[in-house]
């Protein structure tokens, strides 16, 4: 028994929404209604977040067998920023159980490497950033995510209703324990998924806004320059979190891929 929580809405073929570094699904309320029009959704809630408190995962390894136990078969996997990098490592050590793969500010590495390191990267972070960022969301979580995800919504036409929407999600769940704080990020600032990418052979489609400062867009025309299938939408205008800026957008490329694109061979 796995323990994580799932929430499954809709019909048509399944589609895994993984959230990002500390949230939970209710952050993709504001598309339920419309994805799950399309597709039968199954919102996660990531090990130590939201619903999903009991379950304890100190690395990617243990974040994916946590989610194996709740997913479909064989699902199409969408997944943001630190969803992304579960979404990439579970399509590479399960290719029987991922289809598709949709990649959403989403990066092979968050961290920049230091100078004279021999797989060099400069398409991410400081640590320093990201650790800062942590602090003030173990000081006052609430507060924290509410502002870093108003940011995130500057540019959508409702920006006030889909503001007051994710204030109500992330309200109605648990906060996180520091503990699984701090193990979720250490995923983040450990992991390096490039040498592997070349045996990512799903079709994988990129969705990332140009104004991305967490994980800057010349990560994603990397991305898109090693994997083997796939394709990038960048969103004029969008940060990090282009489905919450930039709904109608995402929606139509999700549903334009994920209806368009046939599997890649077993």
């Amino acid at each position: 028994m796995s323990g994580l929580h799932k929430e499954v809405i809709g019909k048509g073929h399944p589609l895994v929404l993984i959230h990002g570094w500390g949230m939970h699904g209710g952050v993709w309320q504001p598309l339920v209604k419309k994805l799950s029009q399309s597709f039968e959704l199954h919102i996660v809630d990531l090990p130590g977040m939201g619903l999903s408190q009991a379950v304890i995962a100190s690395n990617l390894h243990e974040i994916v067998q946590s989610l194996l136990s709740v997913l479909p078969a064989r699902a199409d996997i969408l997944g943001w920023s630190l969803g992304g990098l579960v979404a990439m490592r579970l399509a590479l050590s399960h290719p029987e159980r991922v289809r598709r793969v949709v990649l959403v500010g989403s990066t092979p590495r968050f961290i920049n490497t230091e100078p004279g390191h021999p797989q060099p990267w400069e398409y991410g972070m400081a640590a320093s950033v990201f650790q800062k960022f942590a602090r003030q969301v173990g000081e006052d979580y609430a507060a924290t995510l509410i502002k870093f995800l108003t940011l995130q919504c500057m540019g959508a036409q409702d920006a006030r209703a889909t503001i007051k929407e994710l204030r109500r999600a992330l309200a109605e769940r648990p906060v996180p324990s520091p503990l699984a704080l701090e193990s979720a990020l250490d995923v983040l600032l450990e992991n390096d998924l490039r040498p592997e990418l070349p045996g990512l052979q799903q079709p994988v489609l990129l969705i990332h806004g140009d104004r991305d400062t967490l994980a800057p867009v010349q990560a994603a025309h990397w991305l898109a320059r090693h994997l083997p299938h796939a394709s990038l939408r960048v969103i004029a205008g969008a940060g990090h979190a282009p489905f919450l800026s930039h709904a109608a957008q995402f929606i139509e490329s999700v549903r334009d891929f994920l209806e368009s694109t046939a599997e890649a061979p077993q």
